[in-house]
């Protein structure tokens, strides 16, 4: 018995791609969509590592000679988070204006200012600390450049695929976080070949560390992402000024997906970044204290992996009830960790963990539910701009934890989490997932 196979589309697509449309498929190119998916997620990738560097290397500073107090050594982490939230707030305007190819070359050779900037100042104890307050400030680079790349993302694919492109792009672009939180615990015990010339720091143990390889371990990695960029990509005609890219401000959906996801990302990108600290402050002074490089890593990854799992799955049911239950379950995750932030014994730490990994698990839920609603909500213009804003303010999760936990207990710290969690989950479920919701998506 023959079959009939559909009529093939002639693609009807120009060389200048002028007539892009990627919601009919005689006028969208899929391979260079999915092309574009992948060399922007790979640079996106060693972006959130350096974002994440600081958080990597502060825990060791003081091993290895410099003399920072718990005040300064939170204000190092959390200033990239500050810096990312800015930076987010620029790089949300710059698709239209510079297109994909320009934006993603240029956003991953600026990476190569805090990776080589870290090289160097932790291979000197004597450097300044307004200095490691800047190049902190430049890690934000790679956190900021998420708002570009994301909406820039959602111009090359229809919004039938929205929540797979997204859901990948920002699952695995997140994993840097985890990257580099694992790699350095690791690269520091070792010269990296080639790099003979850099002699080791010193411990305060008197053991051999190599912290300078922290940044430099990914260096070459970031030069290949420009050349990449500049050999591969292209750009699609989706233009707007800055005028024009200002009325999201007036769609009260804007500010509630703003809500929902810093409740999501910005606990999922603050807490990655203060875990280590945390660790450190609440368990540090037990006999047998957990060594805190090698637990935080794991709540990142999870998120990450999570948020990337779950695109497919928004594709196919809609984002709003991941949205949802990411919620709820982050409510139950900030609860539980409550309950072990006053410990009497290190071994109230495992339920600490679980607590934190149960905050993770859901962000990703929730990180992947919210992408997958913004082009659903928002024409696709305005999608890429509304994904650039809520990213923005979702990015200062770095900051807003760093500067609460030094003003605050995190007893009190996790119990407004909680609060906050619930209000944005009640957001979720009137607005979006409910029988009969007034948005659906």
């Amino acid at each position: 018995m023959s079959t009939v196979s559909p009529p093939r589309v002639t693609s009807t697509l120009k060389p200048d791609l002028s007539n892009w449309d990627p919601e009919k498929e005689e006028t969208w190119d899929s391979h260079l969509a999915w092309r574009t998916l992948w060399i922007t997620t790979f640079s996106m990738t060693l972006g959130f590592a350096a974002w994440y560097l600081v958080s990597a290397i502060a825990p060791r500073l003081n091993d290895i000679g410099f003399d920072l107090s718990t005040s300064q050594l939170y204000w190092l982490v959390a200033l990239p988070g500050l810096a990312a939230g800015l930076l987010r707030l620029v790089f949300m305007f710059l698709p239209p204006i510079l297109g994909t190819r320009v934006l993603v070359a240029l956003s991953s050779a600026l990476l190569l200012l805090p990776m080589i900037g870290w090289t160097l100042v932790a291979r000197d104890v004597s450097t300044p600390y307004w200095v490691l307050l800047a190049l902190s400030f430049a890690a934000g680079i790679g956190g900021g450049s998420f708002s570009g790349f994301m909406a820039s993302t959602s111009y090359f694919f229809p919004k039938r695929l929205a929540g797979t492109a997204l859901g990948l792009q920002a699952g695995l672009g997140n994993f840097g976080i985890g990257l580099i939180q694992l790699l350095t615990p690791w690269v520091v015990g070792f010269g990296l070949l080639g790099t003979a010339a850099l002699t080791p720091e010193s411990d305060s143990n008197g053991e051999l560390v190599w912290l300078h390889n922290g940044g430099l371990v990914l260096i070459p990695w970031v030069i290949l992402a420009v050349i990449l960029a500049l050999l591969f990509l292209k750009r699609v005609p989706i233009k707007a000024n800055f005028r024009q890219q200002l009325d999201i401000f007036k769609v009260k959906h804007n500010w509630i997906m703003t809500a929902i996801y810093l409740m999501s990302f910005g606990a999922f990108s603050g807490l990655a970044a203060q875990m280590g600290l945390i660790i450190l402050n609440v368990y540090g002074d037990f006999p047998d204290a957990p060594n805190p490089l090698a637990f935080a890593f794991i709540g990142p990854v999870v998120g990450a992996l999570v948020r990337a799992a779950c695109g497919p799955l928004c594709d196919r049911f809609g984002g709003a009830i991941f949205t949802f239950i990411g919620g709820a379950g982050m409510t139950v995750g900030t609860i539980v960790t409550v309950f072990f932030l006053t410990p009497t014994s290190v071994d109230e730490f495992y339920g600490f963990l679980t607590g934190m990994i149960i905050i993770f698990f859901f962000s990703g839920l929730a990180n992947a539910g919210t992408f997958k609603q913004m082009p659903m909500i928002f024409p696709k213009r305005q999608a890429g701009g509304a994904i650039g804003w809520t990213a923005a303010i979702a990015a200062f999760g770095p900051f807003i934890v760093g500067m609460a936990l030094t003003a605050m207990s995190p007893t009190a710290f996790f119990i407004g989490c909680s609060a906050f969690c619930v209000l944005c989950t009640g957001l979720a479920w009137f607005y979006y997932a409910r029988p009969g919701a007034p948005n659906p998506s």
